[in-house]
């Protein structure tokens, strides 16, 4: 029930003397308590009535509130039978912490208050628990005979009246109730990067997010040993609600229990959770009712591990066919073990297909855990086709990890690599991260980098090993690049942007300010242009007629910019070494 159903109770003799803001908050129980300190007597959620003789002095009443509120209480009653009226200081001290706080007049037994709200919270558990009981025994018989967690989330709309989808840590849409609407990309993608962000920070779910000043939505991960609801439901209590997609998670202030805090501690994890969403504000629901949530979570959990367990042969037949190729085996014999991944990863396909190899790596900042297991998962996500849904589209993904790197096994068909991936059939890199760069950005920021790297398509065995070589070379180059989650593919490593990424900063950062910073000092001074003429000039091959119709000046006074080029730095526009040494720090300021 809701404080404010408490005050419109004419029978209760209650009188509002703080913190009318707050009035829609959700009472779950009931005590009573004199104690200074009743912190370890209370679980959040509760009413206080106090007589007030734990009062003293007007210093007392800073120290009691702020224990209530540390506890999750979500409001205070006091009588005023002991001192006839509220002390001032009490009011203070509530409204500091917004923390709404009743008189209850002397006339007005605590018993009696006790009794009503016993008796509304007890009547309104008693319906939830009634659907619990019938709900968990379909749950329970939901499996993958019963169509998965599409089924269990059209129980949840069907008994509770609410929508829920399941997504992946990108954003990909997993699972949704069949009548529901789908929930649409652009606020999945930042559903997940919400979720991402809160949770590495560890604070204790269900996480809440506003998108837009609209719609409100509850955010339960799904991974093993999930939180108790009465270990989030002060933190749920506590929260507000996140506004224009900066999502408020948790409560605030509210200590991280140790099992939630345990969990957190593999970063991988946060990185590889499912997550349930509900359309539904669950800042004020009952204990049994995050129960029920928590234990959709494990059962879509069950779904998650058949999944996991179906990659296993794919894993396995990449990690044999990387170990063959990294040890040097022969040809042939690679050819044989990519015969025996082929029908697995590609059924029905007549012919021999093409590969493509793509290696991705987790670094953590500060070093620690090995990052591998968390890149397999994400490798093993970023490779299933954005638009698709469901949890079956990985069947031609075969993805090993060692250590820090994880390297996936792409097969094409054959056509689609004739030109090594130009005709767009191909795994190109950016395109790979287009759609999920948002979320995972938001994952990893301020933690960790995942960078990637893209080979061309091989027709066979033969070309294998060069083809990892050269996707750990453009992961590399990747790594070289700003950015929490960054990739390159092959056709970048053909050009002088390979090598670029390569220089110290320092040599950089000397090179340049030795060539162009003359420009730039007279190019503030006198606004010449002189660095927008060099670029077009070395942009139109030296070409002056080209390069004046360009910049739409006359030859001679494009001749005369170029001039002062050559003044102000001492080179010759003329020889190739020093166009090609303009052309370089241009390029790398």
């Amino acid at each position: 029930m809701r404080l404010r159903a408490l005050l419109e109770t004419d029978a209760l003799g209650l009188a509002l003397l703080g913190g009318e803001d707050e009035l829609d908050r959700t009472v779950h129980g009931v005590m009573t308590t004199d104690l200074r300190d009743p912190s370890r007597y209370l679980s959040g959620g509760e009413l206080v009535l106090s007589g007030l003789a734990w009062r003293r002095d007007a210093a007392d009443s800073e120290p009691f509130v702020r224990r209530l509120v540390q506890a999750g209480v979500v409001a205070l009653a006091a009588g005023e039978a002991e001192l006839g009226a509220v002390p001032d200081d009490l009011v203070v001290a509530c409204a500091r912490h917004r923390l709404p706080l009743f008189a209850v007049h002397e006339s007005v037994a605590f018993a009696t208050v006790t009794e009503h709200v016993v008796r509304q919270v007890s009547g309104e558990r008693a319906g939830d628990l009634a659907a619990v009981v019938d709900r968990h025994r379909r749950l329970m018989t939901s499996g993958p005979a019963g169509g998965g967690p599409d089924v269990v989330l059209d129980l949840l709309g069907t008994d509770l009246d609410l929508r829920a989808w399941v997504l992946s840590p990108t954003g990909r849409l997993i699972a949704g109730s069949k009548t529901g609407p789908r929930l649409p990309d652009d606020v999945c993608v930042r559903i997940a990067a919400e979720q991402l962000a809160a949770a590495r920070s560890g604070r204790p779910g269900p996480h809440r997010v506003t998108l837009d000043d609209r719609t409100t939505y509850s955010l339960f991960p799904v991974h093993g040993g999930g939180p108790t609801a009465r270990t989030v439901a002060a933190a749920a209590q506590a929260a507000q609600p996140a506004h224009g997609g900066h999502g408020t998670h948790g409560g605030h202030g509210t200590p991280v229990s140790p099992e939630v805090r345990d969990s957190r501690d593999g970063r991988e994890t946060v990185l590889s959770d499912w997550l349930l969403v509900v359309e539904a504000d669950a800042g004020d629901w009952a204990e049994e009712r995050l129960d029920l949530l928590y234990g959709v979570t494990q059962l879509i959990v069950a779904e998650r591990d058949r999944r996991n367990a179906a990659r296993t042969v794919r894993r396995r037949l990449a990690q044999e066919v990387l170990e063959l190729v990294q040890a040097g085996a022969a040809p042939t014999e690679v050819a044989a073990r990519l015969r025996v991944a082929a029908p697995v990863l590609v059924p029905g396909l007549g012919a021999a297909p093409h590969w493509q190899v793509v290696v991705a790596r987790v670094d953590w900042d500060g070093g620690g855990a090995e990052g591998g297991a968390a890149a397999q998962a994400l490798l093993e996500e970023i490779l299933v086709d954005p638009a698709s849904t469901g949890s079956e589209h990985s069947d031609r993904i075969a993805v090993a990890h060692t250590g820090d790197e994880a390297v996936a096994l792409v097969p094409l068909p054959a056509v689609a690599s004739e030109h090594d991936g130009a005709d767009g059939r191909g795994l190109l890199a950016d395109a790979l991260l287009e759609s999920i760069r948002e979320p995972l950005t938001a994952g990893l920021d301020g933690d960790g980098r995942l960078t990637l790297g893209v080979s061309a398509a091989v027709r066979s065995a033969e070309g294998l090993r060069g083809a990892l070589e050269e996707a750990r070379h453009a992961r590399r180059v990747a790594a070289a690049r700003p950015g929490r989650v960054c990739a390159a593919g092959h056709h970048e490593l053909a050009s002088h942007v390979l090598l670029l990424p390569f220089v110290p900063d320092d040599v950089r950062r000397a090179f340049t300010a030795r060539l162009l910073d003359p420009l730039r000092d007279y190019d503030r001074r006198h606004r010449a242009e002189l660095i927008p003429t060099l670029e077009a000039f070395l942009d139109c091959d030296g070409s002056w007629t080209r390069c004046a119709a360009r910049l739409h000046l006359h030859v001679n006074t494009l001749r005369y910019r170029v001039g002062r080029i050559e003044q102000l730095t001492g080179r010759d526009l003329s020889r190739l070494e020093d166009k090609l040494d303009f052309f370089l720090a241009l390029r790398m300021s």
